[in-house]
């Protein structure tokens, strides 16, 4: 009992540990958003003049509302096309036996792992010629390219879990093939459908690589690429203040994200580790 004891004490003052040093650098961005820009260096942590007017120049700022726009309309698009057919395919994997499964299961998890810098030049290039740069198709399509494999691997496991059984007697009542999965598989997957497309819309909305490297104007450019472009009133104001803020308004969306669904997410991670 006291063995158990101690190891809780230890493995609560750990997570203490992991817990700040992961919200300091938050906690600290979230109190300079707060300063006022004559106290913004004088090293407290607490401010000591309180001001919202770097939250009120970032809204008065057109290039970032345009950002925040464009985050949410590409990474909902994103989104939807990456689940449509992410289900899709999973189903392939999880259901059906066809030559080449083994290839093509190896080939998504290769994409997920594929160093995305490695691929902004030929991006470029090929956006270039096609027309694409600078446009919401232009960071769609990358962003569908690395959220589908994420989307085939959680899907596949909740499909598994779904008795074949449903699906048959769909069938034998007279259901197609297609019918059966639209009205019985999707329902049921739907679960671990929301869980992936949570995961895919926060990896859409937190790119930045992509974001920078295939814009050129606020045409397409999504809010944290934005941020990096903020610059004061004049040469002589320091934009930190507002970056701060920027920054601020940025991470609430993903916060409430998680608190919202933490459960979910971590099912959809973990579904299919362990098998009974």
């Amino acid at each position: 009992m006291e063995h158990s004891r101690g190891a809780l004490v230890r493995w609560s003052l750990v997570d203490v540990l992991v817990v700040l040093y992961a919200l300091v650098p938050v906690l600290w961005i979230t109190s300079l958003s707060f300063k006022d820009p004559a106290t913004f260096t004088d090293g407290s942590f607490i401010p000591r003049a309180w001001t919202l007017e770097n939250y009120q120049g970032i809204f008065d700022n057109a290039d970032f509302t345009r950002g925040l726009i464009n985050s949410i309309g590409i990474g909902l698009i994103a989104t939807l096309i990456a689940i449509v057919f992410g289900t899709m395919a999973a189903y392939a994997v999880a259901r059906l036996d066809f030559p080449g499964k083994g290839a093509l299961v190896g080939a998504s998890l290769l994409v997920a792992m594929f160093p995305q810098i490695s691929l902004v030049s030929p991006l470029f290039q090929i956006e270039r010629a096609l027309g694409l740069f600078d446009t919401w198709p232009g960071l769609i399509l990358p962003y569908i390219t690395f959220a589908l494999p994420l989307t085939i691997f959680t899907l596949s496991s909740f499909l598994r879990e779904i008795p074949w059984e449903l699906e048959q007697a769909a069938q034998l009542d007279g259901a197609t093939p297609f019918q059966a999965f639209r009205q019985v598989i999707v329902p049921l997957a739907m679960p671990g459908m929301v869980t992936t497309a949570i995961l895919t819309f926060i990896f859409c909305w937190n790119d930045f690589l992509f974001a920078i490297s295939l814009t050129s104007s606020n045409r397409a450019r999504t809010a944290p690429a934005t941020i990096s472009f903020f610059t004061g009133s004049s040469q002589f104001e320091d934009p930190a203040g507002s970056i701060c803020a920027a920054a601020v308004v940025v991470t609430i969306p993903i916060v409430i994200f998680v608190l919202f669904f933490q459960r979910r997410i971590v099912s959809g991670l973990t579904s299919g580790a362990v098998k009974g």
